[in-house]
């Protein structure tokens, strides 16, 4: 498959160390990076944007084949594997940088965002209401290369074990038939 075929999928859902070890294990993935997007400076170094001085959310990018992976399954699997519906906190992780917050790049991704966003709030999956954001995406900032493949690199890590694993467990429950081999 050429690469001008794969599209992006942009998300803000926490910490992106769990984000990107999620995003990764799924068929039709090819690459994710670890960034900040939604905020007011350029090239934002990974300690100001912690510390919630820049705008920006901890953000994956997600380059996929929708020929082998749908935007729809995405955002399944985004809503599965974090709260939408706790503003500006995940977990112990509390801060707008931490927000949960979809950046689309088409008009299509803005409509299935919207779609599941009503669904899964009419369904109830959630015991309150998703605050989830919905922004059109914009300049994405990769973040330093320690940041990069994290839970791979450091998987007997504590955080990895204590935070990302449960993540990783979800995923393997409800999306087995979608992760890669």
């Amino acid at each position: 498959m050429s690469d001008q075929n794969l599209q992006k999928a942009t998300f803000a859902n926490g910490c992106f160390w769990c984000t990107e070890a999620v995003f990764q294990r799924l068929e039709g993935v090819k690459d994710v990076k670890s960034g900040f997007t939604g905020g007011v400076i350029k090239n934002p170094p990974y300690r100001e944007v912690v510390m919630g001085r820049t705008g920006h959310a901890e953000a994956i990018q997600i380059t996929y084949d929708p020929k082998v992976v749908d935007y729809k399954t995405l955002l399944y699997v985004f809503f599965s594997t974090h709260d939408p519906t706790t503003l500006n906190r995940q977990g112990y992780d509390v801060g707008e940088q931490y927000r949960s917050e979809i950046f689309f790049h088409s008009e299509a991704q803005r409509e299935d965002a919207e779609f599941i966003i009503s669904e899964l709030d009419s369904e109830e999956i959630f015991k309150d209401k998703i605050v989830t954001k919905i922004s059109k995406a914009s300049e994405f900032y990769s973040a330093e290369e320690e940041h990069q493949n994290f839970y791979n690199n450091y998987t007997e890590n504590r955080y990895c074990q204590l935070i990302i694993e449960p993540k990783l467990a979800t995923l393997r429950n409800k999306f087995s038939h979608q992760l890669k081999s």
